[in-house]
């Protein structure tokens, strides 16, 4: 089919490749513009840009879709749909209704469960026992159109949210390239969504980073890995900051935020965890041994 695509971040790679792998005719890529990035600030191109170039695919990064002529420059393309992967901009009604079989998202969540801008984070913060992919037709609402295909995917204990992403995206893709060849073929049946089971997948806040040892040790643990590796929850200790990336459960109890042993575990409101890999400001993350080594942190000391 010939296709308009539209992503910007790693998660929407893998869909772009398969797509373009499968002999479907990439019109057009949509992507978000460039942005300063590392110490130079130079302008760096999205994940999707870079992709999309190598693979010889026209690049467009408007940023609006609200004109008359972005309208004009989406209609030109032709499309008989358009695949959606968080992209970054509101797509409006004309956009919307521009292609022949629609605009279709993958979102990485079961919809209705975590509508939004951060559902993998939410859906582990949460301490959700399964995620997955939603292939939906989108509308003008907030994730809100009607389901195409779906496929869950189990979290396991000690994931995090960069594990989770990687697998979704992966299984995005997959899933897409199915939702595509159904509607090329005339047999993706959609479903209008269930009004029961919404929530909403906020975008995460600086307040909401600082880890709170006074919290039940699983809450922690799942407050870490749903940060992790980005934009990480923290610690101090001796006045430099920490991100916390990896924990499992740690033994032992004490005053919330007190180190209980020499292996970095830390005493919650109830029970404890214990990490093991960090990440000191400006640093490489590192397992919890190596920090260890490098600095000292003595059973007693409180975080």
């Amino acid at each position: 089919m010939r296709l308009i695509f539209m992503g910007t971040p790693d998660f929407a790679v893998p869909t772009l490749l398969e797509l373009a792998a499968a002999g479907h005719e990439i019109a057009a890529v949509y992507t978000r513009a460039a942005k300063p990035a590392g110490r130079g600030m130079e302008l760096q191109p999205s994940p999707v840009e870079r992709e999309a170039r190598r693979l010889g695919l026209p690049v467009l990064t408007s940023t609006t879709l609200k004109s008359a002529e972005a309208e004009a420059t989406f209609h030109a393309h032709r499309a008989d749909a358009a695949v959606v992967v968080a992209y970054g901009l509101i797509l409006p009604k004309p956009i919307l209704a521009a292609p022949r079989l629609g605009c279709f998202n993958v979102h990485a969540s079961l919809l209705p469960r975590w509508r939004g801008a951060a559902p993998i984070n939410r859906a582990i913060m949460a301490g959700d026992a399964a995620s997955g992919v939603t292939i939906m037709q989108m509308d003008e609402g907030l994730d809100t159109g009607a389901l195409a295909m779906a496929e869950r995917v189990p979290i396991q204990p000690d994931m995090t949210a960069g594990d989770l992403h990687d697998a979704l995206a992966r299984l995005g893709a997959d899933l897409m390239l199915r939702a595509i060849a159904a509607a090329e073929r005339g047999s993706l049946a959609l479903t209008l969504q269930p009004e029961t089971g919404v929530t909403y997948a906020t975008k995460i806040s600086k307040d909401e980073t600082r880890i709170d040892w006074t919290k039940p040790w699983n809450q922690v643990h799942d407050h870490i890995r749903g940060l992790s590796p980005f934009p990480g929850a923290w610690f101090e200790i001796g006045g430099v900051r920490v991100k916390a990336l990896r924990t499992t459960k740690g033994e032992g109890k004490g005053a919330p935020g007190t180190v209980l042993d020499n292996s970095l575990t830390i005493a919650c409101g109830d029970g404890a965890v214990r990490l093991t890999q960090v990440q000191r400001a400006g640093r490489q993350p590192m397992a919890a041994e190596e920090f260890l080594r490098g600095t000292a942190v003595k059973a007693g000391v409180v975080l």
